[in-house]
């Protein structure tokens, strides 16, 4: 889309650019760039022009949109290739396509509006256009399927870091990736993954945090909250996502997308549900017992009543005092 490479070419200079150089670079005439111009105006950019001179960006709307995200974007790879869409089925659908195309390891993928967003256990995620951030990476690591359960609670635990330092939050972690405030959800992630029998093509976390939301549908009322319900503040959605794609660059770098010594410390201490009473499914029969401890492949560590320890590495777990 020209308007994105034009808003590419205008946030990466120090000064202005020229109409000509802009008609070069995308290969068209001058009055093609006049009407992208005036056409990213209407869409709420400010762009100054000044004869002899050209065009420099000096604002963005509030809504998503890619420029601002950039201008607050220090990560080298996540966001390497970014999209902010109007509106989309799925962001990981999305990026599910773009990966089988080739798409580079790190590309994101953001919509201002998702209409068919899926949650956990075939649920389905509705929100209102502009409401909340929600967000795709695309991973492609070179590790075998088996060695990929890490990344899934890594990028619960980055999200989980943005979150408390960008809001001020006491946000924590409800294993194995929701993030909560108080008994609430805040935010929910769904990683998919594309592999061959000893090799992972690509991955995919799907982040979704709610936003600007003050409604929420009867089931889930009392499970669900917001960054404006939980301060009475509505934020910078573009800074919030850098801020989010920052850390998780940072963490997915320092671990080695392993979950091993400082990551497993951080994710420990950040995780509401260990020292308390779990129970979900196994076999068909419900278990219940208390959650004690984390694994470095991400799976809980539940201690039964009779001693024993089991791990649950998915399923539904319900968490005592929580949901």
């Amino acid at each position: 889309m020209k308007q994105n490479r034009i808003l590419d070419i205008l946030l990466g200079a120090d000064t202005y650019v020229s109409g000509q150089s802009l008609a070069e670079q995308l290969g068209v005439s001058r009055q093609a760039v006049w009407k992208e111009i005036k056409a990213l105006r209407a869409r709420g950019y400010t762009i100054e022009s000044v004869t002899n001179r050209g065009y420099r960006l000096t604002g963005s709307p509030d809504y998503l949109n890619a420029a601002a995200v950039k201008a607050h974007l220090t990560a080298k790879i996540i966001g390497c290739e970014l999209e902010v869409l109007e509106s989309v089925g799925s962001t990981n659908d999305y990026l599910k396509i773009l990966g089988a195309n080739g798409c580079k390891s790190g590309a994101v993928a953001a919509a201002r509006e998702q209409v068919s967003g899926k949650g956990r256990m075939g649920r389905t995620w509705q929100n209102k256009k502009d409401e909340n951030v929600m967000f795709s990476v695309l991973l492609r690591p070179k590790m075998a399927p088996a060695e990929a359960g890490a990344v899934t609670p890594l990028a619960g635990l980055a999200v989980c870091k943005a979150l408390r330092s960008f809001t001020g939050l006491d946000c924590r972690i409800k294993w194995p990736n929701d993030i909560i405030v108080g008994r609430k959800k805040l935010c929910g992630i769904l990683t998919e993954m594309s592999a061959e029998f000893d090799a992972v093509e690509y991955i995919i976390p799907g982040i979704g945090v709610n936003v600007d939301q003050t409604a929420f549908p009867p089931e889930i009322a009392d499970k669900a909250t917001s960054l404006l319900l939980e301060t009475g503040r509505r934020f910078d959605k573009n800074r919030l996502l850098a801020c989010m794609l920052n850390q998780l660059e940072e963490d997915f770098r320092r671990s080695n997308l392993e979950l091993k010594r400082q990551a497993l410390a951080e994710y420990t201490a950040l995780c509401a549900t260990l020292g308390r009473n779990v129970s979900f499914t196994r076999g068909g029969e419900p278990v219940s017992g208390a959650a004690t401890g984390i694994t470095e492949s991400g799976e809980l560590e539940v201690t039964l009543a009779d001693g024993s320890v089991c791990r649950v590495n998915s399923g539904e777990v319900t968490a005592q005092g929580i949901y």
